[in-house]
């Protein structure tokens, strides 16, 4: 594990790897930088930064005792019964990851926003991204100058009107992907300014990703407004504030809340550990002898907590794990008794 004074070894050269594979992608995607715009370098930075943070991080996250648990239980379980399991994969994804919901149950509101955000993301870095690295342009065809082919690296694709809604879309797939993030930032701000629920809970950070969000998309908005209405005036002055803000969020990403976005594929892991442990044998309850929880779980739990600090053993050699939470509020209430004389 990582120290405080000193950065992990182990995740610093999978940064670096992942660094690396960025930089030749870049190099080799682009024509040896023949498409690559130059304009991008910013960018580009930005990406190389928020690469290395993620990777970094994630390496680190993953060797946590909780996490290497339910890495290593995810990957057991899913190994145990590959067919059915992979057979279900594709369910899963769009449950967990896509449609996300879970988040629907705790409230709609949420669930929509969340998915205004999460698709408008996902269509800004489908675009951003392989533009910035060179492997994504656009040429002319021919001698007509309103019409383009889209080129992968150098692969041509679609030939597409400039002025056809097709055309439309495209050329402005980043303005809609700014509508929809502000539209979820718009929802989950009203949310926290006016819930008590969420008020209670409030942290800094909170607020500082809705504010990131919500200047990247402004500040995206307004190029569009610039070219489109202002016959480009103030452009190169919001050119250079809207790559600010990109560039700062690209290297807030690997630090802030947003990189939750990695650790959720993890969550498919966990799917299959669960459902493993509802086939599997039950722990015992050592106080009143029935079954509560998966014994793996169980067992599990014992194994990790003391490795983060935490010492659940019971005077008489046991486990205060091995009680199921029946018993355990039972056992409060006791204590709580014995503690003031009894109650009445």
């Amino acid at each position: 594990m990582a120290s405080n004074s000193s950065l992990d070894k182990r995740a610093t050269t999978w940064g670096l790897i992942a660094v690396a594979v960025v930089v030749a992608l870049t190099f080799f995607g682009s024509g040896q930088l023949v498409w690559f715009d130059a304009a991008l370098i910013g960018y580009l930075f930005g990406v190389v930064f928020a690469v290395f943070g993620v990777v970094y991080r994630y390496a680190v996250w993953l060797r946590r005792p909780p996490t290497a648990m339910l890495n290593k239980r995810g990957w057991d379980a899913f190994r145990a019964k590959r067919v059915r399991n992979a057979a279900a994969l594709p369910a899963l994804v769009g449950t967990q990851l896509l449609a996300q919901g879970f988040i629907y149950k705790r409230s709609k509101a949420r669930w929509f926003a969340h998915q205004l955000v999460f698709w408008g993301c996902i269509l800004a870095a489908l675009i951003t991204f392989p533009l910035t690295l060179g492997l994504l342009h656009f040429q002319s065809v021919g001698q007509q100058a309103d019409r383009y082919q889209i080129y992968m690296s150098n692969i041509g694709t679609m030939h597409f009107d400039a002025g056809s809604i097709i055309g439309w879309t495209i050329f402005h797939g980043l303005d809609i992907s700014a509508v929809l993030v502000l539209g979820g930032v718009f929802i989950f701000l009203r949310r926290r300014l006016n819930d008590p629920g969420a008020l209670a809970v409030e942290r800094g950070g909170d607020f500082l990703v809705l504010a990131g969000l919500f200047a990247v998309s402004v500040t995206g908005l307004f190029l569009t407004v610039s070219s489109m209405w202002l016959d480009g005036q103030f452009y190169a002055a919001l050119n250079t504030l809207h790559a600010l803000t990109v560039i700062l969020g690209l290297m807030y990403l690997p630090f802030g809340k947003l990189f939750h976005i990695f650790q959720r594929p993890g969550n498919l892991g966990v799917a299959y550990y669960k459902a493993a442990n509802a086939e599997g044998e039950k722990a015992t309850c050592r106080r009143c002898g029935e079954g509560f929880a998966s014994a793996q779980q169980i067992a599990d739990l014992q194994a990790v907590l003391p490795q983060v600090g935490f010492d659940y053993s019971a005077a008489d050699g046991g486990s205060y794990q091995d009680t199921c939470p029946r018993c355990r509020r039972s056992g409060v209430t006791l204590a709580q008794a014995a503690r003031v004389g009894g109650f009445g």
